[in-house]
């Protein structure tokens, strides 16, 4: 996630609330439902890929507004991180509304709790995220959702880039979000898998080695070029973000990179200012979206 030091006190203030709730222990996903890599239930042309940045983020359902107010579909929706969160209710047929809605009432505390036994040290678990997210899709797996769908994550100790495609969307999505240092490693059939920030932010070649020949790749980071002074503490984690994402935007058919703040929070203020320049972003570029990603 963009600007790491700034963003993990953040995740970390609900533990000052959750000193009643249970603990979870760290465990091992490894039923027949637990997510799973392999062929999309049904040939895809065209996804929309969007990429992690913490509460950049809320950018992405903007973006999504704005996309179907345009009639553009997908047949495939790929997401690192909170992009992959984003990207699964989207694929359940959430209407963009209801997406809307869920930003801005999103409550961070609800999402994690304190946990125990990880090799790191993390403090944090998203399990209650993960529940919470397979609810809301009707408990459906990645690969009965309505519009096919990935959720990227890495191996933590080989950095192997993984694209979950089947089983529990949850525990795929936990994966996607564990910020190392942070939320702690989800273990998948005894393999540690972490966000994929530090490896591929925005995924573009995951979703051409799924099928698409015609990609919208979503960029949420930071405009690092424009940065307001006293950030420089943050220009090695941006220049490094930059230099994973632009290769991935080279390969993509187009890229959106709308103009967030540069500073992030959770406020109300933030998440709509996020989801109105991603809307007024993609807008903006209504005629070439159209041109590359008309039906047909």
């Amino acid at each position: 996630m963009q600007r790491r030091q700034a963003i993990a006190p953040l995740l970390a203030l609900p533990l000052l609330a959750l000193g009643g709730c249970g603990w979870v222990q760290d465990v091992d996903h490894s039923g027949v439902g637990a997510p799973a890599t392999g062929p999309l239930p049904r040939p895809v042309r065209t996804a929309w890929v969007l990429s992690s940045g913490g509460p950049r983020g809320f950018a992405h359902v903007g973006v999504l507004k704005a996309l179907d107010e345009l009639k553009l579909r997908p047949d495939l929706v790929v997401g690192a991180s909170i992009g992959a969160l984003v990207a699964c209710l989207y694929a359940s047929g959430m209407p963009i509304a209801d997406m809307e809605k869920l930003a801005l009432d999103f409550n961070l505390m609800s999402m994690v709790r304190p946990s125990l036994g990880n090799p790191g040290g993390e403090k944090i678990s998203a399990v209650a995220m993960a529940s919470m997210l397979n609810t809301m899709l009707g408990n459906r797996r990645l690969e009965q959702l309505p519009i096919a769908a990935a959720v990227v994550a890495i191996h933590q100790s080989s950095r192997e880039v993984v694209a979950f495609t089947r089983g529990d969307a949850g525990v795929a999505v936990q994966a996607s979000t564990a910020i190392e240092g942070t939320f702690a490693p989800v273990r998948i059939r005894g393999t540690p898998y972490v966000d994929p920030d530090l490896g591929t932010p925005m995924p573009v070649r995951v979703a051409q080695a799924l099928g698409a020949n015609r990609v919208l790749a979503v960029d949420v980071s930071a405009h690092e070029w424009k940065a307001p002074p006293g950030s420089e503490r943050f220009r090695a984690g941006d220049l490094r973000k930059r230099a994973l994402t632009e290769p991935e935007a080279r390969a993509a058919t187009l890229t959106l990179h709308p103009e967030i703040r540069y500073y992030v929070s959770l406020s109300q203020a933030f998440r709509e200012h996020a989801i109105r320049v991603g809307y007024d972003d993609t807008m903006a570029q209504a005629k070439a979206l159209r041109a590359a990603f008309a039906p047909g």
